[in-house]
């Protein structure tokens, strides 16, 4: 796919630099580049020029490359033009080069073309800003393992199953009088089966894969003054948040991105959680509670001079244990034989003792990223499609062992089959790539 216009924007970070890079790409790369060197350009090679405006006076010098269809990351005409990286002088190249007959890319569009000229597939090209926007070595190399195309092989894997199943299968039904005998002697019920292993495999790489990429969201807990801002304060290394002696401080949710163990974490201080008729602090505790319900982990802190009060078993109770660390915080003002609950956790944000254990019981329910070569950077839309496809083989597989019905379990394949093409983006929606895309940055 070609597309008619050719499109240009800066592909460095904004602000001063040594280098500064501005991008071509369409069928008129090569024209508009030449005009800005008033020179001849050759494919495949690195070309020293001066880059002239409309009156022909040099706005900068520097190094030309031009790459020939298909044979770019676009798959279209693309020149790169490094210059000095002023932001003067790149916004007067860009400006001069949308004279000469391009225009101002939009978000991700160079990428989206290498996507539609089947450069990449779409999680590739996911995989493109999930690299740039990576937050930790692990999620880098996770990112670049999708970039290679490890999960999409994986989902291409899946997808060749489910399509090799509905073909037996709908030739099964083809022969409607023998279909019952047709299904019932054959290994569709271990190929299902062999499937559905394959995807829940699949699931659980994509959820950790997900995990990297999101940041594990961790909420942290508590009554007022139980310790969860100092905690927060311990974690990211810096005074994110007040505190103080006075109950209550915290009104609204504190966000913090950290990364602990290599793996991205998501920190959220809420307000103590209590009852209160001042509606500014209601307000508080209701985003608590809804921080708490989406956390993928809840450190519950218990102030250790206070004890595990009543209050605290009911709001623990209320939690549930799927989620939860109970830690008792403020340990430093404890003599060691005080310690009430001799399986419980405790720490000091003044002294550090119990961080490393803690930190340890945080990142412990994720795998270990940074060893784990199998890890691909995964999306939430991607565990969705996943989760979707699962429900439908589990759907064929109870089809088939109740039923044999051959029509009940093809239908439930071909669902299955078109939740993993939206994975790579061989079934997606115009809307779903816009949406895609516009979050990727300019000049990529």
């Amino acid at each position: 796919m070609t597309s008619p216009d050719t499109i240009a924007a800066i592909a460095t970070p904004p602000g001063t630099g040594g280098i500064g890079i501005v991008r071509l790409s369409g069928t008129q790369a090569l024209a508009i580049a030449e005009k800005l060197c008033q020179s001849r350009l050759a494919p495949g090679s690195i070309q020293f020029r001066s880059f002239t405006d409309a009156a022909g006076v040099a706005i900068d010098h520097g190094l030309c490359l031009f790459f020939k269809s298909p044979h770019s990351f676009s798959g279209e005409d693309c020149v790169e033009i490094q210059a000095h990286g002023g932001p003067i002088v790149l916004d007067m190249l860009l400006e001069r080069v949308c004279a000469l007959g391009a225009r101002l890319a939009r978000a991700g569009e160079f990428s989206e073309r290498a996507f539609l000229n089947g450069k990449v597939d779409l999680t590739q090209a996911e995989a493109i800003a999930d690299l740039i926007e990576s937050g930790s070595r692990a999620a880098s190399r996770a990112a670049m393992r999708s970039l290679e195309g490890r999960f999409s092989q994986q989902v291409n894997e899946l997808v060749d199953a489910v399509v090799e199943l509905r073909a037996y299968i709908e030739a099964a039904l083809d022969f409607a009088e023998e279909e019952i005998d047709f299904l019932a002697n054959s290994d569709v019920g271990q190929r299902l089966d062999a499937t559905l292993n394959q995807l829940q495999t699949l699931l659980l790489h994509a959820e950790q894969g997900r995990t990297l990429q999101e940041g594990l969201a961790v909420a942290l807990a508590g009554l007022p003054n139980a310790g969860k801002s100092s905690l927060l304060n311990y974690l990211a290394g810096y005074e994110a948040a007040i505190v103080t002696e006075i109950e209550g401080t915290t009104r609204d949710v504190l966000r913090e991105h950290i990364s602990l163990r290599g793996i991205p974490i998501r920190i959220n201080d809420t307000a103590g959680l209590r009852e209160s008729d001042n509606p500014v602090e209601r307000e508080g505790i209701r985003r608590a509670w809804e921080s708490i319900g989406q956390a993928d982990a809840v450190i519950y802190l218990v102030d250790a001079t206070k004890g595990f009060t009543d209050a605290d078993q009911r709001i623990v109770e209320e939690l549930g244990k799927t989620r939860l660390h109970l830690v008792y915080s403020k340990s430093d003002l404890l003599a060691a034989d005080h310690r009430s609950d001799p399986q419980g956790l405790y720490l000091s944000t003044l002294t550090g003792s119990g961080m490393d254990l803690l930190i340890d019981r945080i990142t412990g329910q994720a795998a270990d990223f940074n060893q784990d070569n199998h890890i691909f950077m995964a999306r939430r839309r991607h565990v969705d499609a996943l989760q979707r496809a699962l429900h439908c083989l589990q759907q064929a597989t109870r089809s088939f062992a109740t039923s044999r019905s051959g029509e009940l379990v093809a239908e439930d394949l071909r669902a299955a089959q078109q939740s993993l093409n939206e994975i790579t983006g061989e079934f997606t929606s115009d809307d779903l790539l816009g949406k895609i895309f516009s979050s990727f940055c300019i000049g990529k």
